[in-house]
């Protein structure tokens, strides 16, 4: 650590010891409690906080180098200004007040014409409500910028909860410690959910079976009594067969189901139509398999489904949240505190979202809105009736699209065009940083404020600034803050301090001094939330049957539907292929942390013994993956961890560290899901060849 140490911070706050509390802010389920220790004025230690019950003084092998993160030396520093062609990563330094006043007006030239042409592009590089959206969407609110649809994780599965339950809602994730079954549906606990697997563990100590059901042979499918590998994308078959077997055996609560569920004579027709023979053919797994799991499921009091987000990048991915979500009404699963499902618990944060984000700045403008899962068909459009004007402008934060985003290949073409103006706010020079027009030095978690919600338990964490920004850095906030000052904008609200929108997050919903005092407040809820029904969906109830989803034109009910691409439906490209990330890194982040590089190796594909055979690839030999949106080489891993006809191509590393220059999204497609308009990263197919040696 001496190396990344060496940096000192600008300013020191103490020329003292202590010890810092804050909260990780990256996409995790786990949202962990951190405990920094600084040594005059600089951080040397982050560690879980043992206060914090769920955290329980334990953090991930990432978190736990996030001194080496902030410290890192190819950190920016200071603004930068492209000195090169858009790619070339060539850059200048220059002062703040000469990069905002360059980009002030720039962009408020922009906006004189059209502020939509202006595109605000975010997603989950902090999941701070503070530093992700709240100064930013009140500036680009108040410039009439087009909106964003953030759609690129969670958006397919958020919508089928919303359809079947009311919102990203589920069972308290501490009380799956006391269940007697656990599947783990489309979830690498142990590398992405490691505080919930360690609940996994307590409950399989005491007797508990553990099932994992995902198309990879994961980690967490190691540590499980049984895995099913079913296909990619074909999770709703395998909830309706299930269902079929519970409604055929009269496994189901037909009380709970009579008084807390709408829809329930329409789902069961519908459901006797999957025997597990039809759901056999179209998942993979053998018809005994799936009878199993329906028995475990529909006679082992209380079984807990923990549901991620895996499953729902496919087509269908949307139906499948919702069928998945509907079993626990079936059986009455949620009569127990320790039953029930769990996807998402960000829907119980009582968010104050309209003070964060100051919707009322629109002023009755309706701008367009622009899903990130499309950028690169979207960079590439010209003005139309239907679109709106072409992009003049974009401003990126919290995210890495020329890496995330699928189709990359589009994505690139987009940021290269030279009229497009880009400023991206950054910790690296990134993939997607190569391509600015302007680089601004952004603070980590540790040199700013922050407040934070969580989507795998119900705790509010404070994040206190440990140390001074290191370097020029400056919060997102602020650099909105500056720029709204720059374009001369005046509105009060657009210069609140970071600790003021830390309490209008939440406003009298949490109480502010306790997170003040122990840097975390456990939300206020009942332990079964839904067993006496009390859904927040429109009826009360768990919905089967949504009337929103009728009216739309779509269908009420869930059914299975299939992939963009099934399984074996191209001669030209046989093999499914997914994305699952890599265990040491967290999407994009990471990727440039030497250790934790070291640790993953370099980009692979899992490929299975028998698919290597057949195409004469050799453990270690270099392949080219292709489709018709395009290629990438990597390295071969035949593995154990890859059914028959399916690979895996495990990311997201940043293309700049690809052997050609690409990463696995040069192969994904922009098409989008059945809810939500999320993206389908794992609804693709591809061919795979041996590169021949040099």
């Amino acid at each position: 650590m001496s190396n990344t140490i060496g940096i000192s911070p600008s300013v020191s706050f103490v020329k003292a010891s202590r010890q810092v509390l804050g909260a990780c802010p990256h996409d995790c389920p786990d949202t962990c409690s951190l405990v920094t220790t600084v040594e005059d004025g600089v951080a040397v230690k982050v560690q879980g906080n043992p206060a914090h019950s769920h955290t329980g003084g334990v953090l991930c092998t990432k978190v736990s180098r996030y001194a080496e993160r902030t410290y890192h030396p190819e950190r920016v520093l200071q603004p930068l200004r492209r000195a090169g062609p858009k790619g070339s990563g060539r850059f200048e330094p220059v002062s703040w007040d000469e990069a905002l006043a360059d980009i002030a007006a720039r962009l408020g030239a922009i906006a004189q014409r059209n502020p939509e042409a202006i595109v605000p592009y975010s997603y989950a590089g902090t999941m701070g409500l503070v530093q992700s959206e709240s100064i930013a969407a009140r500036f680009f609110h108040r410039l009439g910028a087009s909106l964003l649809d953030r759609t690129i994780c969670a958006a397919a599965g958020g919508e089928g909860l919303t359809q079947t339950l009311g919102g990203k809602v589920g069972m308290k994730v501490q009380f799956f410690a006391e269940a007697r079954l656990i599947l783990i549906w489309g979830s690498n606990s142990i590398a992405s959910n490691l505080h919930f697997w360690r609940l996994a563990q307590d409950a399989k100590r005491n007797g508990a079976r553990l099932v994992c059901i995902d198309p990879r042979r994961t980690e967490t499918a190691d540590k499980c009594h049984e895995h099913i590998a079913l296909r990619p994308g074909t999770d709703a078959a395998l909830a309706l067969a299930m269902m079929h077997e519970l409604i055929v055996h009269d496994w189901v609560d037909h009380d709970y189901l009579a008084r807390h569920t709408v829809g329930w004579e329409a789902l069961r027709e519908r459901a006797l139509q999957w025997p597990p023979e039809r759901a056999a053919d179209i998942c993979g797994v053998p018809v005994e398999q799936i009878k199993a799991l329906a028995r475990d499921y529909g006679t082992t009091k209380p079984a807990a489904i923990r549901l991620n987000y895996g499953m729902q990048r496919v087509r269908g991915g949307g139906n499948a949240a919702r069928l998945v979500a509907s079993l626990p009404a079936l059986t009455g699963a949620w009569r127990h505190r320790a039953g029930g499902m769990l996807l998402s618990s960000s829907g119980m944060f009582p968010v104050d979202r309209a003070a964060l984000q100051r919707p009322d700045l629109l002023g009755g403008r309706t701008p367009r809105t622009i899903n990130m899962s499309t950028i690169g068909d979207d960079l590439l459009r010209d003005s139309s009736a239907g679109f709106g004007p072409r992009i003049e402008a974009l401003v990126v934060y919290n995210s890495n699209p020329v890496a995330v985003a699928p189709e990359s290949g589009k994505v690139v073409q987009g940021f290269a065009r030279d009229d497009l103006f880009t400023v991206v706010l950054e910790h690296f020079r990134t993939d997607t940083a190569d391509y600015a027009d302007y680089i601004l030095p952004a603070t980590t978690q540790l040199e700013h404020w922050d407040v934070h919600m969580a989507y795998g338990h119900t705790d509010v964490l404070l994040n206190r600034p440990a140390i001074a920004p290191v370097g020029q850095a400056r919060p997102n906030t602020q650099i909105f803050r500056d720029l709204a000052r720059h374009m001369g904008l005046q509105d009060a609200c657009l210069f609140d301090s970071d600790e003021d929108i830390c309490r209008q997050a939440y406003g009298a919903r949490v109480d502010f001094d306790a997170l003040l005092a122990r840097g975390h407040a456990t939300l206020d809820l009942p332990d079964a939330p839904f067993a006496d029904g009390g859904f927040p969906t429109p009826s009360g109830k768990c919905e089967f049957f949504s009337e929103r989803l009728a009216r739309q034109g779509q269908d009420g009910l869930p059914d299975y539907l299939p992939n963009h691409e099934p399984a074996g439906s191209s001669t030209r490209y046989p093999l499914a292929m997914i994305s699952p990330p890599a265990r040491n890194f967290l999407n994009s982040s990471f990727v440039n942390v030497t250790s934790l590089r070291s640790i993953e190796g370099e980009p692979v594909l899992e490929i299975h013994a028998a698919d290597a055979a057949a195409r004469g690839i050799d453990n270690g030999a270099v392949v080219r993956i292709f489709n018709d949106r395009g290629e990438y080489r990597c390295k071969a891993e035949v593995s154990a961890r890859a059914r028959p006809g399916v690979v895996h191509g495990l990311g997201i590393w940043w293309r700049k560290f690809g052997l050609d220059g690409t990463n696995v999204n040069q192969l994904t497609s922009q098409k989008l899901t059945d809810l939500g308009r999320g993206p389908v990263f794992y609804d693709c197919l591809v061919e795979v060849q041996a590169v021949p040696a040099a």
